[in-house]
């Protein structure tokens, strides 16, 4: 039986329309805006070369915030922090026009750059790699002679290993020294921390952002862990009696 004319031409426009439509979003999802985007992988401290970038229409409309819409603004400009293939290129990645590079570049503002030497053992054995958190601790000798490990730093950012700023984690390698990320109040502590004793690092999951809050270990910690503190409280002064100490003796009195 065949189809009255009219349905026929409902079905017709119904078409139409649906192509049309199906036209126009694929229009609309290649005609956002423009947003500079990483094509080759960039170092942090290092100028970005026009082969590296490129400006592309951003899919949709969620168009990230202060995203650079022409390449030729970034070209030359000095990278804060490492950049791979796909990833948008944000003001905040980019350090303050005029950088010269290299690691005075990536320092973030009011943060200061230390370093440290350390061994194979100290350093994590290759594994404190630019970018990674660190806890700094202090082996050394209290006023009296006394043996002591105590952390002094907590969360420290690793800048660079050697004169290198960048890592791949897959490659672990030992170095020499560790360049740290600190405030000046830390600064101080670490300057003064190494004139006491060696320096260690302490690796640490970069999203664990907790304090250490430690008055650190002695000797007898480690000997004699499980030695109770003798008891000073008042009760237990009672029930044993006075004490009386003259000199090099002492005389127990009968409890009151």
């Amino acid at each position: 039986m065949k189809l009255p004319v009219f349905v026929a031409i409902a079905l017709i426009l119904g078409a139409i329309a649906a192509f049309v439509a199906a036209r126009w979003m694929d229009v609309g999802q290649s005609s956002g805006a423009r947003v500079v985007i990483v094509q080759q992988p960039i170092k942090a401290g290092k100028a970005i070369a026009a082969d590296q970038v490129k400006a592309i229409a951003w899919p949709g409309s969620a168009v990230p915030d202060n995203a650079v819409s022409r390449a030729s603004d970034v070209v030359g400009r000095i990278a804060r922090v490492s950049m791979i293939p796909g990833e948008p290129v944000l003001p905040g990645k980019l350090a303050p026009k005029g950088s010269k590079g290299g690691l005075s570049s990536i320092i973030p503002a009011g943060k200061r750059a230390i370093t440290v030497k350390v061994n194979e053992v100290i350093a994590v054995a290759g594994f404190a790699l630019p970018g990674s958190y660190v806890d700094v601790l202090v082996n050394g000798k209290d006023a009296e002679k006394r043996t002591f490990s105590r952390t002094v730093l907590s969360r420290v950012k690793v800048l660079a290993v050697d004169q290198v700023t960048t890592g791949d984690p897959n490659k672990p390698k030992v170095v020499n020294a560790v360049t740290l990320e600190l405030s000046p109040r830390e600064s101080e502590k670490l300057d003064l921390a190494r004139t006491i004793g060696r320096l260690s690092l302490v690796l640490r999951n970069e999203l664990d952002t907790g304090e250490v809050s430690s008055s650190g270990v002695r000797m007898p910690d480690i000997l004699y862990p499980q030695q109770a503190p003798a008891t000073t409280s008042s009760s237990a002064v009672g029930a044993r009696g006075p004490e009386e100490i003259r000199g090099a003796s002492r005389k127990r009195g009968a409890a009151q």
